[in-house]
């Protein structure tokens, strides 16, 4: 049954997906696979050694049950650092290729100088995404893994990471106005308008991606640095 208010670890995970399809992109992400029955969220979150507090903060803010500084405090930090590697590693390894390799093949770059610039524009902004997802896995993610290790490094802060964070869906809303303003009609845009499709769900799961980022891992991360602070 469809509900209105927050998920709890004694509801069925089932319920969850069939109420909000959505949240598919986040069981994979923190590497809960399907085929769970009637089991509860609590139940899967175990056998799958998932932090349970940590899948229902992020489900829950990401379906605007809760705000997300809010549930900072009930998160696993390294549980939830996973999950951002994993994201990374979903849109680098998987996502924006399977994009690419239908934009090849809905344009025809040797026939319109639109369809070369979409591509050109297309790689460009892929480059764009992986310096930023690149940065976090070498600066940031090592920052906080430091952090609970107990040490602080007096050089860097997770305000310098928030202060430099830069939203990577904004260049994608170009590319998708792009294709839907200048490319040229033809006979069938079936294909198209699929991969038209696609890189607008992209450049809303890169919103949702970066929000978790900012609303949740940032606060969750800054409390454990005023903890550090406090203990020395």
């Amino acid at each position: 049954m469809y509900k209105n208010g927050g998920y709890a670890g004694d509801d069925r995970m089932c319920d969850l997906v069939c109420d909000r399809y959505a949240v598919l992109q986040v069981m994979s992400r923190f590497g809960i696979a399907l085929g769970f029955g009637d089991k509860t969220i609590a139940e899967v979150c175990a056998e799958s050694r998932v932090d349970a507090a940590t899948f229902l903060a992020v489900v829950n803010m990401l379906m605007n049950f809760g705000n997300g500084a809010e549930l900072a405090g009930e998160v696993s930090v390294r549980s939830l650092t996973d999950y951002l590697h994993n994201s990374h590693g979903y849109f680098l390894d998987f996502r924006l290729p399977a994009i690419r390799r239908k934009l090849i093949e809905a344009v025809d770059c040797a026939l319109s100088d639109v369809s070369f610039a979409i591509m050109r524009f297309f790689d460009e902004y892929v480059a764009e995404v992986q310096r930023h997802m690149t940065y976090e896995e070498q600066t940031v993610f090592p920052y906080v893994e430091s952090l609970l290790s107990g040490e602080k490094n007096a050089a860097y802060s997770i305000d310098i990471f928030r202060r430099q964070h830069d939203q990577v869906e904004a260049k994608l809303r170009e590319l998708k106005n792009i294709i839907i303003k200048y490319y040229p009609e033809k006979e069938n845009n079936n294909l198209l308008n699929a991969v038209l499709f696609d890189i607008f769900n992209c450049e809303q799961d890169l919103a949702t991606h970066c929000q978790v980022e900012d609303y949740m891992f940032v606060p969750a991360v800054a409390q454990i640095e005023r903890k550090l602070k406090n203990e020395q």
